[in-house]
Protein backbone atom coordinates (compact mmCIF):
# COMPACT_ATOMS: atom_id res chain seq x y z
CA UNK A 1 0.00 0.00 0.00
CA UNK A 2 2.88 2.33 0.47
CA UNK A 3 4.14 1.51 -2.98
CA UNK A 4 0.86 2.58 -4.51
CA UNK A 5 0.90 5.94 -2.11
CA UNK A 6 4.77 6.85 -3.43
CA UNK A 7 3.79 6.40 -6.89
CA UNK A 8 0.52 8.19 -6.67
CA UNK A 9 2.05 11.26 -5.04
CA UNK A 10 4.76 11.05 -7.83
CA UNK A 11 2.25 11.14 -10.13
CA UNK A 12 0.62 14.36 -8.61
CA UNK A 13 4.37 15.61 -8.81
CA UNK A 14 4.53 15.60 -12.39
CA UNK A 15 1.29 16.95 -13.08
CA UNK A 16 1.66 19.91 -11.06
CA UNK A 17 5.05 20.56 -13.31
CA UNK A 18 3.02 20.02 -16.06
CA UNK A 19 0.17 22.72 -14.85
CA UNK A 20 2.93 25.03 -14.42
CA UNK A 21 4.89 25.24 -17.47
CA UNK A 22 1.27 25.48 -19.26
CA UNK A 23 0.68 28.27 -17.19
CA UNK A 24 3.49 30.21 -19.08
CA UNK A 25 2.45 32.44 -22.04
CA UNK A 26 3.87 30.59 -24.84
CA UNK A 27 7.63 28.94 -25.66
CA UNK A 28 10.66 31.36 -25.53
CA UNK A 29 11.37 33.35 -28.55
CA UNK A 30 14.97 32.54 -28.18
CA UNK A 31 14.50 29.04 -28.02
CA UNK A 32 15.89 27.04 -30.74
CA UNK A 33 13.09 25.05 -33.13
CA UNK A 34 12.63 21.73 -31.86
CA UNK A 35 12.59 19.12 -34.81
CA UNK A 36 10.69 15.61 -33.07
CA UNK A 37 12.50 12.48 -33.20
CA UNK A 38 10.28 10.28 -34.08
CA UNK A 39 9.62 11.72 -38.10
CA UNK A 40 8.30 9.40 -41.12
CA UNK A 41 11.99 9.23 -42.32
CA UNK A 42 13.05 8.06 -39.16
CA UNK A 43 10.30 5.45 -38.47
CA UNK A 44 10.67 4.38 -41.99
CA UNK A 45 14.96 4.03 -41.63
CA UNK A 46 14.44 2.39 -38.14
CA UNK A 47 12.23 -0.27 -39.68
CA UNK A 48 14.06 -0.96 -42.97
CA UNK A 49 17.23 -1.54 -40.75
CA UNK A 50 15.49 -3.38 -38.32
CA UNK A 51 14.34 -5.82 -41.30
CA UNK A 52 18.37 -5.55 -42.35
CA UNK A 53 19.40 -6.89 -39.00
CA UNK A 54 16.78 -9.41 -38.83
CA UNK A 55 17.91 -10.82 -42.42
CA UNK A 56 21.57 -10.33 -41.22
CA UNK A 57 21.10 -12.70 -37.93
CA UNK A 58 18.77 -15.26 -40.52
CA UNK A 59 21.66 -15.47 -42.81
CA UNK A 60 24.77 -15.46 -40.42
CA UNK A 61 22.98 -18.24 -38.80
CA UNK A 62 22.67 -20.12 -41.75
CA UNK A 63 26.09 -19.42 -42.83
CA UNK A 64 27.34 -20.50 -39.53
CA UNK A 65 25.43 -24.01 -40.06
CA UNK A 66 26.82 -24.35 -43.51
CA UNK A 67 30.77 -24.13 -41.60
CA UNK A 68 31.22 -20.12 -42.18
CA UNK A 69 32.30 -18.41 -39.85
CA UNK A 70 31.75 -14.48 -38.25
CA UNK A 71 34.24 -12.64 -39.51
CA UNK A 72 33.39 -9.64 -36.81
CA UNK A 73 35.34 -9.84 -33.63
CA UNK A 74 32.76 -8.17 -32.19
CA UNK A 75 29.49 -10.04 -32.93
CA UNK A 76 31.19 -13.47 -32.46
CA UNK A 77 30.68 -14.14 -29.33
CA UNK A 78 27.02 -13.55 -29.89
CA UNK A 79 26.26 -15.28 -32.82
CA UNK A 80 28.31 -18.61 -31.74
CA UNK A 81 25.83 -19.11 -28.90
CA UNK A 82 23.22 -19.75 -31.72
CA UNK A 83 19.64 -18.26 -32.27
CA UNK A 84 19.40 -16.39 -28.45
CA UNK A 85 22.67 -15.17 -28.63
CA UNK A 86 21.83 -13.85 -32.09
CA UNK A 87 19.26 -12.21 -31.19
CA UNK A 88 21.30 -10.38 -28.48
CA UNK A 89 23.18 -9.55 -30.51
CA UNK A 90 21.17 -7.92 -32.93
CA UNK A 91 19.39 -6.32 -30.64
CA UNK A 92 22.75 -4.75 -29.12
CA UNK A 93 23.16 -3.31 -32.85
CA UNK A 94 19.94 -2.12 -33.25
CA UNK A 95 19.94 -0.79 -30.01
CA UNK A 96 23.33 0.93 -31.08
CA UNK A 97 22.03 2.43 -34.16
CA UNK A 98 18.91 4.14 -33.03
CA UNK A 99 21.27 5.67 -29.93
CA UNK A 100 23.66 7.10 -32.63
CA UNK A 101 21.01 8.70 -34.44
CA UNK A 102 19.21 10.08 -31.09
CA UNK A 103 22.66 11.15 -29.85
CA UNK A 104 22.99 13.28 -33.28
CA UNK A 105 19.36 14.34 -33.16
CA UNK A 106 19.89 15.39 -29.47
CA UNK A 107 22.80 17.73 -29.94
CA UNK A 108 20.78 19.22 -33.28
CA UNK A 109 23.15 17.36 -35.64
CA UNK A 110 20.01 16.44 -38.19
CA UNK A 111 22.02 16.38 -41.20
CA UNK A 112 24.37 14.12 -39.66
CA UNK A 113 21.56 11.94 -37.95
CA UNK A 114 20.34 11.62 -41.79
CA UNK A 115 24.05 10.97 -43.23
CA UNK A 116 24.23 8.24 -40.25
CA UNK A 117 21.32 6.70 -40.85
CA UNK A 118 21.95 6.23 -44.65
CA UNK A 119 25.54 4.82 -43.61
CA UNK A 120 23.85 2.21 -41.48
CA UNK A 121 21.31 0.93 -43.73
CA UNK A 122 23.82 1.23 -46.41
CA UNK A 123 26.29 -1.20 -44.60
CA UNK A 124 23.77 -3.26 -43.00
CA UNK A 125 22.45 -4.10 -46.77
CA UNK A 126 26.37 -4.52 -47.94
CA UNK A 127 26.55 -7.39 -45.03
CA UNK A 128 23.29 -8.96 -45.67
CA UNK A 129 24.18 -9.08 -49.72
CA UNK A 130 27.57 -10.89 -49.16
CA UNK A 131 26.06 -13.49 -46.64
CA UNK A 132 23.57 -14.35 -49.26
CA UNK A 133 26.48 -14.16 -51.92
CA UNK A 134 28.57 -16.63 -49.62
CA UNK A 135 26.11 -19.14 -48.71
CA UNK A 136 25.05 -19.85 -52.18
Amino acid sequence: MKFVFILLLLCATVQAENFVVGAATGPDPETPSHRPFWTLQNKVGFGVLASLIAADAITTQRGLSEGLHESNPLMRPFVTRGAGGEAVGSALGFGFGVGTAYLLHRTHHYKAERIAMGVMVSGESAVVGHNIAAIH
